[in-house]
């Protein structure tokens, strides 16, 4: 068995588990019972992490085949991985919902392998590389070297972890990046891993899946097993793309999910249109059917984005979750495509929002306080009762690039006056400048569904 010819040889077993590895029916015959057992082990293997699925060590992940022909093997068996990048606190509905991994962006403590571990989910570990765009220096070898002794000690940390399925090396590293010297710290990354690790897969995430970004890592960092991409409405030509560029290494998806907001129309302001929640689930099934599925044998697996909640450009661009964990439409979109079937109650559907009778598209100016009438269009599949929110905030002025940390921009006070049904009556802000109407729409299971208005006070 595995765990007995990898783990047990770390360091010096005691005679106590020489006889349970030889013999575990000799705890037994002496009346120990297994809790003490479980307790016993997971002392002298330095709190590996064993709780959760019992006595597993570290796994043996490989991906075999050739060009177009793929599959990752754990422990010998066909795997899939298919879930999303999530925050703390969300692990258990995520499972609920169909996953079976998660990705990360960082290591941290390491707390999410024991985590994911305890529910029966494996994790795609993220080694948080130096950011060209951040101010990381690939000329500085000093920085570079460091860096990558670093990662050797994380490695050393977590690389018999029972959850861990596969080393990410840097997210995004080719946005704002001009140094190719990146590709080659990347290489001598996953040469190392390979040295510390040789049970574990390595990749790098890139923005997209472009021919110039393929050639670097073809010529700069062929150690590398798989690549891995983040595509959003681009998901839609990413076979056509994996052509294109002629791939000749296994993909995984380790973003994707609602058009980007980059990908969309946008006002004359510049602001860019958000798909109400109805809309996003749409784009996620689009996704997954048409792209992800038929192309398995190339695919080795997905990772949505996000289960969870975070500010980019707005509040609810990309989160299937809420701030608070409620389940928007997207997230009940990915329990139907995980699980084969849409959960008992769903979330309220919002397919769209009107401003004093115009859609976002129509760039709407209004004047300092002038009366504004609301209209959503929404529908609740069980007639559940439904509370509806209606906020305006300024517009986001931010232009960080990858998901690098926004600001929320605050709730602008006294603007509602009355809402019923599906209308609200609001009085525009008094300061000129952009802003954004949201609307929420909640039923009494957790559901929430949502869209939004950009306009301009002038």
């Amino acid at each position: 068995m595995i765990w007995r010819n990898t783990i047990f040889n770390q360091r010096p077993m005691s005679p106590n588990l020489r006889a349970l590895a030889k013999d575990p029916q000799w705890f037994l015959q002496r009346g120990v019972g297994s809790l003490l057992m479980m307790v016993a082990l997971g002392l002298s293997l330095g709190g590996c992490g064993l709780i959760g699925t019992g006595f597993e060590g570290p796994s043996r992940v490989e991906i075999l085949g050739q060009s177009g022909q793929y599959q990752m093997l754990r422990n010998g068996e066909v795997y899939r991985p298919v879930g999303a990048g999530s925050v703390p606190g969300q692990l258990e509905s995520l499972k609920a919902h169909g996953a079976n991994s998660i990705r990360t962006w960082h290591v941290g403590d390491g707390g999410i392998l024991d985590d994911a571990h305890a529910l029966g989910l494996t994790v795609s570990l993220c080694l948080d590389v130096g950011r060209e765009r951040l101010g990381f220096d690939y000329d500085d070898a000093d920085a570079v070297a460091e860096q990558l002794e670093e990662f050797r000690e994380t490695v050393r940390k977590f690389k018999n972890h029972p959850a861990l399925l596969t080393w990410i090396i840097g997210n995004e590293l080719n946005i704002e990046s001009k140094n190719p010297k990146v590709w080659n710290a990347v290489n001598d990354i996953a040469l190392m891993i390979k040295a510390e690790d040789p049970n574990h897969p390595v990749t790098t995430a890139l923005a997209g899946l472009g021919s110039k970004e393929v050639r670097a890592l073809a010529q700069r960092a062929p150690a590398l097993d798989f690549i891995s991409a983040q595509v959003y409405g681009g998901i839609s030509g990413l076979a056509q793309a994996m052509d294109r560029v002629g791939l000749d290494k296994p993909l995984m998806v380790t973003e994707w999910g609602t058009r980007g907001h980059w990908e969309t129309r946008a006002t004359q302001w510049r602001a860019p249109i958000e798909l109400s929640s109805a809309r996003k689930a749409e784009h996620y099934i689009s996704g997954y059917k048409n792209v992800l599925e038929p192309n398995a044998d190339r695919i080795i697996g997905s990772y949505a984005f996000l289960w969870g909640q975070k500010q980019e450009r707005t509040p609810t661009w990309y989160g299937t979750l809420t701030a608070s964990g409620h389940r928007t439409e997207a997230a009940d979109a990915l329990f139907f495509l995980w699980q084969g079937r849409w959960p008992e109650n769903r979330a309220p559907q919002v397919s769209g929002l009107t401003l004093n009778g115009k859609r976002p598209e129509s760039s709407l100016r209004v004047r300092p306080g002038q009366r504004l009438e609301a209209q959503v269009s929404m529908l609740d599949r069980e007639a559940d009762p439904l509370t509806l929110t209606w906020i305006v905030r300024p517009e986001s002025q931010a232009k960080q690039v990858g998901g690098d940390l926004e600001r929320v921009p605050p709730v602008v006070p006294g603007l509602l006056k009355v809402s019923e049904g599906d209308r609200a009556l609001l009085s525009a802000p008094a300061t000129s400048g952009a802003y954004r109407l949201f609307v929420r729409v909640e039923d009494t299971a957790g559901g929430v569904g949502h869209a939004n208005f950009p306009f301009w006070v002038r």
